[in-house]
């Protein structure tokens, strides 16, 4: 039996933590127990997971829709998009079957590529050598969650683009529903022996996305991310701010400020976010004074989950009287300042 090959490319880099990607792990675990239900999909389909942020990995192999188990989603720092590909590119020379003069080879894969942010890095060399090896022989769709991502890029992929701009759950199952459906109709066109077809027309969110920017910008502009560690389990978590505008308060002046609203602090693994981060300083600051909202710690419910260290790095606190810093160990009492400090961000 000829494979229909289905491949998720997401981007599990920081501005991704929370929601975002537990609707995205939510939404592949709805669409493998729908395909299980249908005769049409069980006979062909095989799905695989390959997750990006600084650096990329397949978390799942192809694999048949029967063995195929969801995957605990993980996070990193970066969206290099161009190791995405890369990686991508990898498991197909691996996995896939190619047609031969004796027999037929797996059905050419659906690419699934989610996204909510601008690359960090530049993947024009890799979007072309994609092109190059498997352009016309594969179907690419990229899903963009909200506005902030670079249209004009990733329709150098493929002119299979889709910008998702709603935030609600329900709507949010609909999209994963017709995601499934084209999958499904995919399975059964090649069953009753028709070409094999990807219909996007049936998007309900089908809509154009704004271009924010040029890719290759080292971070993502649209979050700012700081990585904290909780000082008494020692494990690391991630406070996420949004971009938002604000209008003055002033009524004389019609104007909009820029500032970056709390979004929430989310633990991460240690070991699967140091895998897929990039590592290097991504040198850019930002001034406490643009950020409005501190969480408490997502471990242990310390108050101040965003205190700063001599050494530069962030903890949480609480009413105790020394606090000892997860990332140096120095032991010492911390207290509230006046004024702004600038902080370093992390690439989002």
């Amino acid at each position: 039996m000829r494979r229909l090959p289905v491949y998720f490319l997401i981007d599990v880099s920081e501005s991704m933590a929370g929601e975002p990607l537990e609707q995205v792990q939510e939404g592949i675990a709805a669409i493998v127990k729908e395909l299980r239900a249908d005769p049409y999909a069980l006979e062909t389909v095989w799905m695989g997971i390959i997750v990006f942020a600084g650096k990329a990995k397949t978390i799942m192999p192809l694999t048949d829709i029967i063995q195929f188990y969801p995957v605990k989603l993980p996070l990193g720092s970066g969206t290099n998009l161009g190791e995405g590909l890369h990686a991508l590119e990898a498991e197909l020379n691996k996995s896939l079957v190619k047609t031969t003069p004796d027999s037929k080879g797996d059905w050419k894969p659906i690419v699934f590529l989610f996204t909510d942010g601008r690359p960090t890095d530049n993947p024009k060399a890799a979007i072309e050598n994609w092109k190059k090896k498997y352009g016309s022989s594969s179907f690419f769709i990229s899903i963009s969650f909200g506005n902030n991502t670079d249209s004009e890029l990733l329709s150098s992929i493929s002119e299979n683009n889709l910008t998702f701009d709603a935030t609600d759950k329900s709507t949010f199952n609909k999209f994963f529903k017709w995601v499934t459906a084209s999958i499904k109709s995919t399975s059964q066109s090649i069953a009753d022996g028709n070409n094999q077809i990807i219909d996007l027309s049936k998007d309900p969110n089908k809509v154009i996305s704004k271009n924010l920017g040029k890719s290759g910008a080292q971070i993502d502009e649209n979050v700012a991310v700081f990585l904290a560690k909780c000082q008494n389990t020692r494990k690391p978590y991630l406070i996420k701010y949004t971009k938002t505008l604000k209008q003055s308060e002033i009524p004389e002046f019609d104007f909009e400020t820029l500032y970056f609203r709390l979004n929430g602090a989310f633990s991460v693994d240690e070991e699967s976010y140091a895998e897929l981060s990039d590592s290097s300083p991504s040198g850019k600051h930002i001034s406490t004074e643009e950020l409005m909202g501190f969480p408490t710690c997502p471990h242990c419910g310390n108050q101040f989950g965003f205190s700063t260290c001599a050494c530069g790095n962030i903890l949480c606190t609480g009413d105790e009287e020394i606090t000892s810093c997860p990332w140096c160990n120095v032991q010492a009492k911390f207290g509230f300042e006046d004024g702004h400090i600038n902080l370093n961000r992390s690439r989002g």
